[in-house]
């Protein structure tokens, strides 16, 4: 279409108009390249797009409005691989002492609805859908299973204002719907769930500084215990288990490359007090504290002005921690 105007244009100039050409070119050639430098319809502006990414990332950071629903499915792959211990004792001595070299391979597939309740007020609730291979010295097996069900709210007191930091409380309810590990017999398959009931509360805060989003989390969580339990464990029966409480944190920052580009890193860490466990015959033992350490690689790609696919890797950093975490977060919007 240019290479046509010019050669217009050389016409109308070899036929003695040189001023009416020049005066035709000139507003087509602004206008196209106002129109090429322009915004496109849809774009945003980064601040948009990074407040997509935190919610794709944890979508604990940011709220949507009243009677709106929003859907989000999320994939994820994790895997741990370890060399467990495993003895018991009996009479005062060790009756079975083995190393094992375990692993585990996770595929969970989470769907998640959000409801505006009120502008500063969303309730939502999760569904994950759980795959698990484990392949051990004694045994290996797959299980497919509905997880533990989530029930949860997130309450932002303080009205988001651009240049103050968005100030979020959340809670959030496990219910234990997925297979409890501590009611499984030896060779009938995976647990998909935690086996207890759980309550969290947390705060979370985040600030836009463009085009770079910080964000922050400090959560609290206490756990029911699991009772009536006939699980043999060795040479013992298991009866009673306790989990104690935990306490995690995070940060990181989200970075908009572009429009449509961004990236994240955060890290993530949880430490987990013992766990109480009770046998039939009296005994009593409480396992060691544990600190599970990740950090998270994010990258979000914007695929429409509403959408946002987000991909990140998680790696482990202390033993507690699975080995490898892959996951992919896409929001369907309604």
């Amino acid at each position: 279409m240019m290479l046509r105007t010019i050669s217009l244009a050389v016409v109308i100039a070899f036929a003695a108009a040189p001023a009416l050409a020049q005066q035709a070119s000139q507003p087509a050639t602004a206008d196209a390249a106002r129109d090429a430098l322009a915004k496109k319809e849809g774009e945003g502006d980064q601040s948009a797009l990074l407040k997509q990414t935190l919610t794709a990332v944890d979508k604990q950071y940011t709220l949507i409005r009243r009677n709106q629903l929003s859907v989000t499915y999320d994939f994820s792959y994790s895997y741990i691989g370890e060399d467990r211990i495993v003895t018991d004792i009996g009479n005062g001595s060790a009756t079975l002492f083995n190393i094992e070299n375990n692993n585990s391979h996770t595929v969970t597939n989470t769907f998640s609805a959000d409801y505006g309740v009120r502008d500063n007020l969303t309730a939502n609730v999760t569904l994950p859908l759980i795959s698990r291979y484990a392949d051990t010295a004694a045994r290996s097996g797959m299980s497919n299973s509905i997880g533990d069900i989530g029930i949860g709210a997130r309450w932002q007191p303080f009205e988001a204002k651009r240049d103050q930091p968005g100030l979020t409380v959340t809670s959030n309810v496990r219910l234990p719907t997925g297979r409890s590990p501590f009611k499984i017999i030896a060779g009938s398959g995976e647990a998909t769930g935690s086996g207890v009931g759980a309550a969290t509360v947390g705060l979370n805060v985040n600030k836009i500084v463009d085009p770079v989003a910080l964000f922050g989390s400090v959560n609290f969580t206490a756990s029911l215990p699991a009772k009536n339990l006939w699980q043999v464990n060795g040479s013992r029966i298991l009866t009673r288990v306790a989990p104690g409480p935990s306490v995690g944190f995070g940060l990181g920052f989200a970075y908009a490359l572009s429009y449509g580009i961004s990236t994240t890193i955060s890290f993530q860490e949880a430490i987990s007090a013992g766990t109480k466990l009770r046998f039939a015959d009296g005994l009593e033992a409480k396992t060691h504290m544990q600190t599970s350490g990740i950090l998270n690689l994010g990258l979000g790609y914007r695929i429409s002005p509403k959408t946002t696919v987000n991909f990140s890797v998680g790696i482990g950093l202390t033993p507690d921690s699975p080995n490898l975490i892959v996951g992919m977060n896409l929001p369907l919007s309604f």
